[in-house]
């Protein structure tokens, strides 16, 4: 048996390790940032992955930090055999520049237009370098395939876009899709986009193992992309032998949907909540598209048609607040989050939803810059990229082409298949794709002008095409994402004091978090310009204003701003309500008169325009977050009667972590003043909240802590009950627990029984190394429990004092 003691040390010690581990993480990672290597004088790479350097069959490192600006070498690290630039470089060389010049720039980029010059026809296919070896440095020529000139209106009317589309079929048409997979659905619909019959024998075959296809693993990520090519199969060729496996597929989808209608990495489970680390919108998007394109193609089933209007209004609420992020979490603060806006603006356009398309679409236009990275690599960003811009029409469309061209030809293999390129060092890279082949990925792009997949524009689109003016709008919106060479991300530090209050009457929220966040750091005058915006007409324009509020309240006049943001409360537009309670927790202290109008907000409902009562959502946060919320560490001349009006609504909210924001009522408010509201706090134990599953579990332990804390009964059985020992973050949920648990002392000798079936089915648990911990924690406790006396007095939540 390991005594407390020992444990501590155990923990102490482990915590120790992470720190130390942490700081030299950091340091190493500072230390990268700092020390560019020289090659030509013995300089030596980070570890981190090479690039393709396009159709010359070249491999090689590059520096980088978020991004390659820094770079001015190119390390060669590999060469394919036979390939236009075997016997030119080899491994170990260093490429210095090109047309005879040293880099002066961004060498990757500037290799890569050096690529995309040299496939004109007037370059004859030679790509002309400066190679360093062995202490030598000479002018190189590379000769590579004439590919043509990209046109003004590329990927539209460009031959050399169709001439990439037509090799990279044939590319794909040699290998062999002898299973199911989401690179090999990819490869599948760009042969099926390509509309050549010579593909149908390869896309028949495919479609018959799809249609057979099961998977549990991760089974959300791999259906929405089978069902995709499943159903756009059956759209273009008509063939129905298929449409069984279509609709078991479709519906299986659709069956494991949440019941907030969302997805995880699995399907859902029998309650109707995601496991794991609940929502994943990347996956849930595919799949909603997916099922569209079932019902497009004759799968006619209600639930299909609830599973798709569920996961609309999920998806919707996201218009005009930011882009859709990892889960149910709060908008992503930029234009685009690893493709999922580029996604939602397909789904959209399909759904005939022309305001939800138009934006989303936008923000997919915007994201050029972002596009690189992506939690755990950048494969679906670069996937859903050009089939949502495409929305906005061809003048966007090659806006953004001019804007990415150079990546595609530099990521453009040799044998025109397209390696994952992955991110730059200091992304979120995790080299979860890298051995996707991302040839189908990338070529979905040049199937766009052929319109033939509805994914690629086969229905008109749902609104207008954007005009000159409009995509100069937008593209401008994407401008200042790395403000320096030094990745200096999200601040507008160079921009004018004018630049930044027209920047808060954007479309874009990227733009107008931005612009309020520099003026938070300006010095001057700017509530009255508030004030004026505030005032306006104009949505955007208010939404501005609220947020720079926020940012200013400290300096300007806060009785003012305080003033406007409480009025701001009483908007019929809800997003200015949520906006104002972020911006009065930003003031702090000054903002405390405004309160009593956040918990009567709170306490509303609204099922008709707020299903998911997402107001109160963020008023949860706005009030009661421990670090940051108006009310999170003191409770001091709060209203009790609002009070507990107010948190007896935000126990019922679908969201895991607004409900623990809840928790910090709990400490502040004594037996007596808490007693009217314990049956809405064990309700809020016994059942989890829907939604944000990772922090489903916080104000269901503070809940049980804060039974044990006032010597209430219910409170040990619940103990036991979430613990939940098969469900994700149980390691922590049993520790803590078991230290409630603990403070019951004698008066838990009822539960032994339970705690002594809780040790061994820990000890037969499929993890419980990992749980040894616990298991030893456990066995003191039990141990602890028998030999206490003292009872104590009890209460019941029924408030009938037991002994």
């Amino acid at each position: 048996m390991i005594s407390k003691n020992r444990l501590k040390q155990f923990a102490f010690g482990l915590l120790t390790c992470v720190v130390v581990i942490s700081f030299h993480a950091t340091s190493a990672s500072a230390q990268r940032r700092k020390s560019i290597p020289d090659f030509t004088q013995g300089g030596e790479t980070d570890g981190s992955h090479d690039w393709t350097l396009g159709p010359t069959g070249a491999r090689g490192w590059i520096y980088a930090w978020k991004h390659t600006a820094d770079a001015r070498q190119i390390l060669i690290t590999r060469v394919a055999k036979g390939s236009p630039a075997d016997g030119i470089l080899e491994a170990g060389d260093v490429i210095l520049g090109i047309d005879g010049k040293p880099f002066d720039d961004d060498a990757r980029i500037q290799f890569a237009r050096a690529v995309t010059r040299a496939e004109q026809e007037e370059s004859g296919g030679v790509l002309k370098l400066v190679r360093w070896r062995e202490g030598q440095s000479v002018n190189a020529e590379i000769q590579i395939p004439v590919m043509g000139t990209y046109s003004d209106t590329a990927p539209y009317d460009c031959e050399k876009s169709a001439k990439i589309l037509e090799l990279g079929c044939e590319a794909i048409a040699n290998k062999r899709m002898r299973y199911v997979s989401i690179p090999n659905s990819l490869n599948a619909l760009v042969l099926l986009a390509s509309g050549q019959p010579k593909y149908q024998p390869i896309l028949a075959d495919y479609a018959r193992k799809v249609a057979r296809y099961r998977e549990e693993s991760f089974a959300t990520w791999h259906y929405g992309y089978s069902i995709m090519f499943l159903a756009e199969y059956v759209l273009a060729t008509g063939d129905d032998s298929v449409m069984p496996g279509l609709k078991r597929l479709a519906l299986e989808a659709a069956h494991g949907q949440s019941k907030v209608g969302s997805w995880g990495h699995r399907f859902a489970l029998a309650d109707g909540r995601v496991g794991g680390y609940g929502c994943m919108n990347s996956p849930g998007i595919s799949l909603t598209i997916s099922m569209v394109l079932a019902r497009e193609a004759g799968v006619n089933d209600p639930d299909l048609d609830l599973a798709i209007t569920r996961s609309a209004r999920f998806l919707r609420w996201y218009v005009d607040k930011g882009a859709i992020p990892y889960g149910d979490h709060a908008p992503w603060p930029g234009h685009e989050d690893n493709g999922k806006c580029s996604m939602v603006a397909v789904l959209f356009d399909l759904l005939g939803d022309r305001d939800a398309a138009s934006f989303f679409s936008k923000m997919s236009t915007a994201a050029y810059d972002e596009r690189e990275r992506g939690h755990t690599g950048n494969f679906f960003n670069m996937l859903w990229a050009m089939p949502g811009v495409s929305r906005c029409g061809p003048l966007a469309t090659n806006a953004y082409w001019q804007e990415q061209a150079w990546y595609y030809d530099l990521a453009r293999g040799w044998d025109v298949n397209f390696p994952y390129q992955g991110s730059p060092v200091g992304e979120e890279e995790h080299g979860k794709y890298a051995d996707f082949d991302s040839t189908g990925a990338y070529l979905l792009a040049y199937a766009l002008p052929l319109k033939s997949l509805y994914i690629t524009g086969k229905k008109p689109s749902s609104f207008p095409a954007l005009n000159q003016s409009e995509v100069d709008d937008v593209i401008a919106a994407g401008r200042g994402f790395f403000e320096t060479k030094t990745k200096d991300r999200f601040r507008y530090k160079h921009r004018s004091e004018q630049e930044l209050l027209s920047g808060l009457s954007s479309w874009s929220p990227f733009v107008r978090k931005r612009s309020a966040l520099e003026l938070g750091k300006r010095k001057g005058d700017f509530q009255p310009a508030l004030m004026k915006l505030l005032a306006s007409e104009d949505r955007y324009s208010r939404y501005g204003a609220i947020e720079a509020f926020g940012k200013i309240g400290r300096t300007a006049d806060p009785v003012a701003s305080v003033a406007a943001l409480t009025t701001a409360l009483e908007s019929e537009d809800p997003c200015i309500r949520i906006l104002a309670g972020e911006a009065l927790a930003s003031i702090g202290k000054p903002a405390i008169a405004a309160v009593p109008k956040m918990l009567e907000r709170l306490a509303m409902t609204d099922p008709k325009n707020d299903p998911r009562a997402m107001e109160q959502r963020f008023l949860c946060f706005s009030l009661f977050n421990r670090r940051g919320g108006l009310i999170g560490t003191s409770l001091e001349g709060v209203d009790r009667e609002l009070l507990l009006r107010a948190v007896q609504v935000g126990l019922q909210n679908e969201d895991g972590r607004a409900r623990g924001s809840l928790g910090s009522v709990y400490e502040n408010l004594t037996y007596e003043e808490i007693k009217p509201i314990l049956p809405a706090i064990h309700q809020a134990i016994v059942e989890p909240a829907p939604s944000g599953i990772m922090f489903a579990s916080e104000i269901r332990l503070s809940g049980v802590a804060l039974l044990a804390k006032h010597r209430i009964r219910e409170g040990m059985p619940l103990c036991i009950q979430i613990m939940e020992i098969d469900k994700w973050g149980k390691k922590k949920r049993i520790a803590d627990c078991l230290k409630t648990l603990e403070t019951y002392g004698a008066a838990a000798k009822p539960v032994l029984p339970e705690l002594r079936q809780l040790e061994q089915d820990l000890l037969a648990h499929r993890e419980s190394r990992m749980l040894s911990p616990v298991i030893y924690q456990l066995r003191d406790l039990i141990q602890e429990i028998a030999n206490a006396t003292d009872v104590g007095e009890l209460r019941s939540i029924q408030e009938k004092k037991e002994s």
